[in-house]
């Protein structure tokens, strides 16, 4: 019997494993479960070890089956029938409620298993026995008010028995270790839902990418509950030079919107004692339930919840939106997930021969396109966007989840009585999904995702040179290399005047040359650049942060960048803990000129629409490029009131050009000085740029 292996593959089919078969027939086989018995129509032989035993009925799962072989009494384990379309007709549950629902008479619990075939609810050291509901949902209601009690499910599937946390969970315990009954009423911070959104439209959006814990633990942070959701609400903290930190910093600074890296529980930091371990949180355990390690107190369930509450109602009160990193493509240790427990194989993606897929190359791909998968992250939206009121959601990997997962996040969203802002990493990725059934949310699907922005990789590398090849230099550090290529970014890659477009509307243009992946932008160019001095290199990295916030588009900003944030050189510091990773709120003080630099740019973007036209007519109609000496690069925005000439200057060398037209014209900003007041006036029209100088020029047309 050891050397017998039976499984069911698809819904009329069993198949046999043994190393010798021949003696297997018609008349020497039996298939039976609990309920009944199948007749066995014919056998074909797949090769000298495997038979495949068609039925005359699809089975019934949630039941145990036996292949019974002369004397032998071999267990049938449902395995790839999870990957087939039959148990997707059968067994999907898309209206129910999953998970514990709360009230205070009565907890109700669903968990979604079909090929279990024994569920109970573990509570206070006793076992309560589920119902299993034909769509492969187990149930049962617990009398009484259980706010606040552990739980776990034992499920049985194929004769092993683990006990799991439930994937709906709200609340847990620290470090996972186990589900949690939450009432929510009782997690609303003080006026939480009278308190109105940020109403920030994609077009007038500034995005600033923060790791909870890199904005605040630094000890120069002046923050009390450093590293935690809390010290993202503490009001008008310093340094002790009296500049601006945390969360007052950014108000200053100008941004619309704080892009968190993933808050939504993660492995690999204990959350009990944070301080020992460091992690960006790109390892997913459980969705719906704020990360404990960012919490004063991770072993109470409430706490994390309402201390994450208050950070965003903080950032509300400055009138900054919050934007989510949520990460769909994986989990962490998918052999271990609560999801590969409650129904193996079928939330992740598997080739045919039965090798997991690994385009996030974190060892597994969610099977995004499968409806009940879908269900998980669709009802994680909603969650967040109801319960915690967040303001958008940027999704890891998004290459690697289907367009019709995304279009129905999409959809979600756009029905919110608030904007929400949606944009993705869409990298073509390779990854086991049938492309000719469903395609892959990557940037070549943008046209069918128009509510949706894609991190530009062309922007970033052109601007600063290829990511992956130190040699290869661009624009703003390589004298103007890729001059011609400079158009279409500033338009948004989305003018057809300029060459092939990448998007529909520049709204779906995320301009970046930095993020929290990869060598900051001033490690960037000490590496690519070594031989010119860092005065330059500041000024080469002025350009190109100036220019993310000057083109049409959605400007992204990395935490940091507009004070030379620096990692020493680490270009993977997912887990190199806190003094790489932290906000430097010294070296903020040393270069506060280019921080109102940065906000003179922001202020500017802010005040005038001609920075965020929002489609391809308006690009055509008011950004026009202008004569300049190579390899400067000049544009100029004209507008009813106000017309704009840019100037970028990419070389060492002063170069002199003209204004694009007559009149008195006001240089009022550049990065060679931060005065409030315009910097010069002039009734001519040749002027002068210094090397690596960006200028903005505005003309009055009254």
């Amino acid at each position: 019997m050891d050397c017998f292996q039976a499984y069911i593959d698809e819904p009329d089919v069993v198949v046999l494993e043994h190393p010798d078969t021949a003696f297997v027939s018609r008349e020497n086989v039996k298939v039976i479960a609990s309920s009944q018995s199948f007749q066995v129509l014919s056998i074909e032989r797949a090769d000298e070890h495997t038979l495949y035993l068609h039925l005359e009925e699809t089975v019934v799962l949630g039941e145990e089956m036996h292949l019974i072989v002369g004397d032998n009494y071999i267990p049938i384990d449902p395995r790839h029938i999870v990957w087939t379309d039959w148990f997707e007709r059968h067994y999907t549950a898309e209206a129910e409620e999953l998970g514990a629902n709360y009230t205070t008479e009565k907890t109700t619990f669903k968990v979604w298993s079909p090929t279990a075939t024994k569920v109970e609810v573990c509570m206070n050291n006793k076992r309560y026995p589920m119902i299993r509901k034909t769509n492969g949902v187990w149930q049962l209601e617990m009398n009484g008010d259980l706010a606040g009690s552990p739980f776990q499910y034992a499920v049985t599937i194929n004769r092993k028995e683990q006990l799991v946390n439930d994937p709906y969970a709200k609340g847990m315990k620290a470090n996972s270790e186990c589900s949690v009954v939450m009432d929510l009423s009782k997690t609303d911070p003080t006026a939480f839902r009278q308190l109105s959104s940020p109403s920030v439209e994609k077009q007038d959006a500034v995005i600033y990418e923060l790791h909870v814990r890199d904005a605040t633990v630094a000890a120069t942070s002046g923050v009390q509950h450093r590293g935690k959701y809390l010290g993202l609400t503490e009001k008008n903290t310093t340094t002790e030079e009296d500049y601006a930190t945390a969360l007052y910093y950014m108000k200053e600074l100008g941004i619309t919107h704080v892009q968190l890296l993933p808050i939504q529980d993660y492995a690999r930091v204990d959350e009990r004692n944070p301080s020992c371990q460091y992690n960006w949180g790109y390892d997913p355990l459980y969705y719906m339930v704020p990360e404990g390690s960012y919490a004063t107190n991770p072993d109470e369930p409430m706490t994390r919840i309402i201390e994450c509450k208050r950070m965003v109602a903080a950032f509300h009160e400055q009138g900054i939106g919050v934007i989510l990193d949520v990460v769909f493509n994986h989990v962490f240790a998918y052999e271990h997930s609560v999801l590969e427990a409650l129904v193996p194989g079928y939330y992740f993606r598997f080739y045919q021969d039965g090798t997991i897929s690994n385009g996030s190359g974190t060892g597994n791909d969610l099977a995004t396109e499968r409806v009940m998968v879908r269900k998980l992250l669709l009802e994680t939206i909603d969650y967040w966007l109801e319960e915690f009121r967040v303001d958008g959601f940027r999704f890891d990997l998004m290459g690697l989840i289907d367009v019709e997962t995304m279009t129905a996040i999409s959809e979600r969203c756009q029905a919110c009585d608030r904007p929400i802002l949606l944009l993705g990493e869409g990298w073509e990725m390779e990854t086991a999904i049938t492309s000719d059934k469903h395609k892959k949310a990557s940037l070549s699907q943008a046209s069918v995702l128009p509510n949706i922005s894609f991190f530009n990789d062309q922007y970033r590398d052109v601007l600063k040179g290829n990511l992956f090849d130190q040699n290869q230099k661009g624009f703003v550090n390589g004298n103007g290399q890729f001059h011609d290529r400079i158009a279409a970014l500033i338009a948004g890659s989305a003018d057809s005047r300029f060459g092939n477009t990448l998007f529909s509307t520049p709204l779906q243009s995320v301009n970046y040359v930095e993020c929290h992946d990869n060598l900051t932008l001033a490690d960037f160019f000490a590496r690519s650049n070594p031989d010119v001095s860092e005065e330059k290199q500041k000024r080469m990295h002025q350009l190109a942060t100036g220019m993310v916030l000057l083109s049409q588009g959605v400007p992204f900003l990395h935490a940091g960048q507009e004070f030379y944030r620096s990692k020493n050189g680490n270009e993977n510091s997912y887990n190199a803990g806190d003094e790489i990773n932290q906000l430097d709120w010294l070296q903020r003080v040393k270069e506060d000129e280019n921080v109102v630099w940065v906000q003179q740019l922001i202020a500017l973007r802010n005040q005038y629409p001609h920075f965020r036209l929002g489609n391809e007519d308006k690009t055509k109609a008011f950004l026009h490029i202008i004569p300049a000496p190579l390899p400067v690069f000049a544009y100029m925005l004209i507008g009813p009131n106000e017309d704009f000439t840019i100037f970028i200057n990419p070389t060492n060398e002063v170069k002199k050009t003209n204004l694009a037209a007559l009149g008195r014209w006001e240089k009022i900003v550049s990065n060679y000085s931060t005065a409030s007041a315009p910097v010069y006036f002039t009734d001519q029209t040749e002027i002068e740029l210094a090397g690596y100088e960006l200028a903005v020029w505005k003309k009055n047309r009254w």
